[in-house]
């Protein structure tokens, strides 16, 4: 072969080379960025996130506590209906027929049978 076609090729070889190394290089792989609007979305999600944990656990102690002053409620309710049954048990025995004639003949009254009349 002679010089200049031997020229020739190996400059053919390196251009195919140079070429190839170019191709390589001109493929550059980049990361996926996060846009800003995507970042401003992920915040909005994060604080709306955020925000609902604090707004469950706030209902959740609201709860708790209307609960606890149901039960206390409940107990006052309870206690005074016992109270209300104890202040029964006394009226109908201080309002015996035997007790209130004890009392009436205390005070001075007596039973006149010509005033008493029967009520059905």
């Amino acid at each position: 072969m002679s010089s200049i076609a031997k020229k020739i090729q190996e400059q053919q070889y390196e251009d195919q080379k140079q070429h190839q190394q170019q191709a390589h290089q001109t493929v550059v792989i980049r990361k996926a960025k996060i846009s800003i609007g995507e970042v401003f979305l992920l915040c909005a999600l994060a604080i709306m996130v955020a925000y609902m944990g604090v707004k469950i656990v706030s209902n959740q102690a609201a709860i708790y506590e209307t609960n606890k002053e149901i039960q206390l409620v409940e107990s006052k309710i309870a206690e005074q209906g016992k109270v209300n049954d104890d202040l029964k048990v006394q009226v109908a025995e201080l309002s015996t027929y035997e007790r209130i004639w004890e009392k009436a003949a205390a005070l001075g009254f007596k039973l006149n049978k010509n005033n008493v009349k029967g009520v059905q």
